[in-house]
């Protein structure tokens, strides 16, 4: 009879430890599960806030506001998702308002750019102007 009692022990022991094996692997399962979960996007956002600010103090309005426009829509678009609990479309709204906001400071450089580049062919071509004048009065 102790033979009985041992074999059944030994039986159950296994299913002891299998049972000890499944809860390990449940409570991983469940740690990772929680892990992964999103998180809210404040670096998004706040880099995002701090790309219009510089577009801002740029003055890029000046130039050019459908980005800058677009940017700020975006923010407040990432953070009403942040508000409904959406967080992935937060993050990704977050920085496309970032991305906005860049593209519109870069606009406004090129937009600079080339007005300066237009007064400067001006230049030239007054100069230009001025010294055929010159060449032409010089020959009379």
């Amino acid at each position: 009879m102790k033979t009985s009692t041992i074999n059944s022990a030994f039986i159950s022991f296994p299913l002891y430890r299998s049972a000890a094996k499944s809860s390990f692997l449940l409570a991983a399962l469940l740690l990772a599960a929680c892990s992964a979960s999103p998180k809210v996007p404040l670096a998004e956002i706040a880099s995002a806030e701090q790309a219009i600010a510089n577009a801002e103090r740029a003055q890029v309005i000046r130039y050019t506001s459908t980005e800058l426009n677009t940017a700020r829509t975006e923010l407040t678009a990432a953070r009403n998702a942040v508000l409904a609990d959406n967080l992935p479309q937060a993050q990704r709204l977050a920085l496309q308002a970032q991305l906005s906001a860049e593209l519109a400071i870069a606009q406004a450089d090129l937009l600079k750019a080339q007005a300066v580049n237009k007064d400067m062919q001006q230049s030239i071509d007054a100069v230009q102007q001025e010294a055929q004048r010159n060449l032409s009065g010089g020959t009379l």
